[in-house]
Parts: C-alpha cells; sequence; structure tokens
C-alpha cells in the first residue's frame, strides 16, 4: 500500500515525520537515493532519501505517476523482463545421420598371375571372388589397385607390366558391378618384392621363378562405408 498527499499535506506530512521520528524507517533503511523522475513522484528528506512510514511505505506526491515509479517504492510496477524465446529443438528426423567410418581391406593376391603375365590365373579370380564377398555390404568409395612384378626384366618392361596387372584386377572388378569411376589403378614395378633378399637366389630357372611368385601380385585397398542392415 501506497499513501497519496497534495502539496499542503506533504508539508505538513514531513514536519510531523521529523518531529514525531516516522522517518525512523527511512533511516534505518538506507535508501540509496532516486532520480529526478522519482523526487517529483515521492516524498524525500532533506538528505534526499525516500521518506518512509514506520512501517515502510513510501509516500507518493501529487504528481506520482505509474511512469514515476521506482523498485524501491512499487516493485510490481517496474518492467518486467521477458525472457528470450528459446528455439524450437531440432527434430531427431532432421538431424544429419553421423557418417560411418571408413573400413579399408588389403588383399595381397600373390596366385594372381603367372610369370611375365598380366591375364588372370583360376587362383587369382577365385581371390577377386572372394574379395568382393567380403566386401558386399560395404558401399565402395575408392578401391585402389596397385600392380608389382618379380625382379627379372628391365625396370621399365616391369613398371608397365605391374600397370597392366593393375588394368586387368580394375576390369575384373568393374564386369563383377564395381563402378568404373571408383577403381584407382597404379605400377610398382619390381621396387616393392614382398620376398627377402636372401630369398629366391640364383639366375633363372624354375625353382626361382616359383619362389618368386609373391611378388607377381596386385595388393587392393578398399575404402568404403558399411551399409546398414
Amino acid at each position: 500500500m501506497t499513501y497519496v498527499f497534495n502539496r499542503k499535506q506533504i508539508g505538513l506530512a514531513v514536519s510531523l515525520a521529523l518531529t514525531l521520528g516516522f522517518l525512523s524507517g527511512a533511516a534505518s533503511a538506507q535508501s540509496e537515493g532516486i532520480d529526478m523522475k522519482g523526487t517529483v513522484g515521492y516524498v524525500v528528506d532533506q538528505r534526499g532519501y525516500v521518506a518512509k512510514s514506520g512501517t515502510g511505505l513510501c509516500w507518493r506526491t501529487g504528481y506520482w505517476t505509474p511512469a514515476m515509479a521506482i523498485a524501491e517504492c512499487d516493485p510490481d510496477l517496474m518492467p518486467k523482463v521477458v525472457a528470450a524465446a528459446q528455439p524450437d529443438p531440432i527434430p531427431a528426423s532432421a538431424k544429419p545421420t553421423p557418417r560411418p567410418a571408413a573400413e579399408k581391406f588389403t588383399l595381397a593376391a600373390d596366385t594372381l598371375f603367372d610369370f611375365n603375365k598380366a591375364s588372370l590365373r583360376p587362383e587369382g579370380v577365385r581371390a577377386l571372388d572372394d574379395l568382393l564377398l567380403r566386401i558386399q555390404d560395404i558401399t565402395p568409395e575408392v578401391i585402389t589397385a596397385v600392380g608389382h612384378a618379380d625382379r627379372f626384366g628391365s625396370d621399365e618392361y616391369n613398371q608397365k607390366l605391374s600397370e597392366k596387372r593393375a588394368a586387368t584386377v580394375k576390369d575384373y572388378l568393374i564386369g563383377k558391378g564395381i563402378e568404373a569411376n571408383r577403381v584407382q589403378t597404379e605400377g610398382k614395378g619390381e621396387t616393392q618384392p614382398v620376398t627377402k633378399a636372401d630369398q629366391c637366389l640364383g639366375a633363372k630357372s624354375k625353382k626361382v621363378i616359383e619362389c618368386l611368385q609373391p611378388d607377381r601380385r596386385v595388393e587392393i585397398e578398399v575404402v568404403g562405408t558399411k551399409t546398414a542392415k
């Protein structure tokens, strides 16, 4: 509750308050003062503090309007802070589905090719078919086929032979339904043998050629995403 007085009543009220000690509430409240708007709307004492009754109620002047309200006296009339509107949560169906981790397989098909040949051996066909079974639940992004050759022959010849072997594997995969633009090929010649330096020693012979069979290969790496079941 707040009291309203006219000018004569205000002067009389202040005098009586100072005489009778009704401003003791103001002294104890220790108001921090008010701005000019509030000064016009409320009775203040000689120190500039809002004058209050013994029960802590402020006294309004005859000039008071709701626009002059201050928090100390009329907190219910102060503007309410409107909370910022929160955006609607994103529906679960609209959220992007996390991309599955890439799967990698490496096939070292050491039975793919005969000596000095770029055509697939029957064992090589079975090895590639086995690879296709292993990746049937994979959506391929990139398949890399890297051809290799054994040490017999010139560097230039073996480089071309390794490239032809990689191309043969690519053609086979395309024939099995793999998109051509998904398969990349590369040849390494004889530069990356899997046999050791102390193995397959000696001049060219049937025994040495058979020993070097693991070097006549195409390594295949498949990078893709697993199909959801």
